[in-house]
């Protein structure tokens, strides 16, 4: 997969949060989906030094499910922990592994925030902007807003808001979890979204793309893959 190169990546945190607001321009947040025949999970993890990044993409046929590709990149970390700036840390390695990948998907699920972010412009915004790429965040924990009352039981969800602006929904997954944070990536509209996290949602917590994506790179830590690597 290409991707736009729209900005240098060692940058100062100061010159970081100005990119997010240059390139947040692009951003769309309307449906602009073709028709999803092949979704993917990303994730990421850190080396046992935590100066490398583990980027790793599960691809599957959509809606079955069946995987299809799994592929994994690892880069040198050269950007610090910022808050609000995860996205010059990580998206540096999730490019060579999109780069690696032979079957591209119409549309991304990433474990972290999209456009629920201080400067609306998370992670999962971040990447569909450089891929062109349908994204949605499906993040573990809140980054920002507030929500409304949300059941204890599965399927429940609230929206969540920052005042009057709608950022993303929450969704409890299974009875009396911790709910997901659903938000918009790229080029899908927050109502979409939804469904589309629901669709790929079988009995646990996290989302199918997410979750194998997160074990895989866990296993690639591990030494699981190394003889794979390219």
């Amino acid at each position: 997969m290409e991707y736009l190169r729209l900005h240098r990546w060692r940058v100062t945190p100061r010159e970081a949060a100005r990119i997010q607001l240059r390139i947040r321009e692009r951003l769309d947040l309307a449906d602009r989906l073709p028709r999803i025949r092949c979704v993917a999970g990303a994730d990421l993890a850190y080396d046992a030094k935590g100066n490398r990044a583990i980027a790793g993409v599960v691809i599957y046929r959509y809606p079955k499910m069946e995987e299809i590709e799994r592929v994994w990149a690892e880069s040198p970390i050269t950007f610090p922990y910022v808050p609000g700036l995860l996205s010059f840390r990580e998206i540096p390695a999730l490019l060579k592994v999109f780069a690696r990948v032979q079957n591209a998907p119409d549309l991304i699920f990433y474990d972290g925030h999209g456009y629920a972010h201080p400067r609306r412009f998370g992670i999962a915004c971040h990447l569909g902007v450089l891929l062109d790429r349908p994204t949605i965040g499906c993040a573990k924990s809140l980054l920002v807003g507030t929500l409304g009352n949300l059941p204890q039981r599965a399927g429940s969800q609230t929206l969540l808001r920052d005042g009057d602006e709608i950022l993303g929904a929450a969704m409890r997954t299974r009875d009396g979890v911790n709910p997901i944070y659903v938000t918009q990536g790229h080029r899908i509209s927050l109502a979409r979204a939804v469904k589309f996290v629901s669709s790929v949602l079988d009995g646990y917590r996290v989302p199918r793309p997410t979750r194998d994506a997160d074990r895989f790179v866990a296993a690639v830590k591990r030494g699981e893959y190394r003889r794979h690597s390219k």
